[in-house]
């Protein structure tokens, strides 16, 4: 336990680069069951959404040291959103039901130390960032599963802007906390911080594949429709605190 009104240690410093994000509606009941205990369902407007979220890992350093040959990677991962009561209020956090990268030990030590659901597969990235106010810009990354490839592609136009208070934009981006199941009885809760971000709205998006096998039958069918909203995030540094157990 570390002591009250004192930070945990730094587990991870990196940027955290042209975040990609697709969200989509989806039934509440389907993200019930992977709920960590202590935490709730956090919704947008009465709605329960996940997110298809593709980025680009960068200066990546594991307790101030750099790791060789694992300093830039993408990651493409699937989340959803909770909060937990905390003095009066809430903190808001996500929970990821999948993640992945192509390399093996950034999945490994992810999955032991936070007990996340990382996968190493085949990741590839193409990112064009509008350079003028009436310039295109497009971000994929493609990711392949048994053989089958699966990408997320954004277009999005001019220059980013700050979040608009209320917005769903706002929603999905601003939550700073990370939940995972340690067990079937105890909670792993995680700090990650960093500043606000400016994001594009997205001119375009889509998902395209299927995405069954790795996400299961009904988190697919929910990815299959068109997404109810895209954004594209410009990022930053990010630093990620070590983990505790809820009591």
């Amino acid at each position: 336990m570390f002591p009250q009104n004192h930070p945990p240690p730094t587990f991870l410093t990196a940027a955290w680069r042209w975040l990609a994000v697709l969200n989509f509606d989806i039934d509440p009941g389907v993200l019930q069951p992977y709920v960590p205990r202590g935490t709730e369902l956090d919704l947008w407007q009465g709605r329960a959404l996940v997110s298809l979220v593709g980025f680009r890992f960068l200066e990546t350093r594991l307790r101030g040291w750099p790791v060789p040959l694992h300093q830039q990677f993408s990651e493409v991962n699937l989340r959803f959103y909770v909060r937990r009561p905390v003095g009066g209020g809430w903190r808001r956090g996500v929970v990821f039901l999948r993640e992945v990268v192509a390399r093996p030990i950034v999945a490994c030590v992810a999955n032991w130390v936070y007990r996340e659901n990382y996968v190493c597969r085949p990741l590839r990235h193409d990112i064009r960032i509008p350079d003028s106010p009436d310039s295109v810009g497009c971000l994929r990354y493609a990711w392949r599963d048994h053989g089958q490839w699966m990408s997320l592609q954004v277009e999005l136009r001019g220059s980013p802007g700050p979040l608009i208070p209320g917005s769903e934009a706002e929603f999905v981006l601003e939550h700073y906390w990370g939940y995972s199941r340690w067990s079937d009885n105890s909670t792993l809760e995680y700090q990650v911080e960093h500043p606000s971000w400016r994001t594009w709205p997205a001119t375009a998006a889509e998902f395209v594949g299927d995405g069954s096998r790795l996400y299961g039958d009904q988190i697919a069918a929910a990815l299959r429709r068109p997404p109810c909203s895209a954004f594209v995030a410009e990022g930053s540094a990010v630093t990620v605190r070590e983990g505790r157990l809820l009591e």
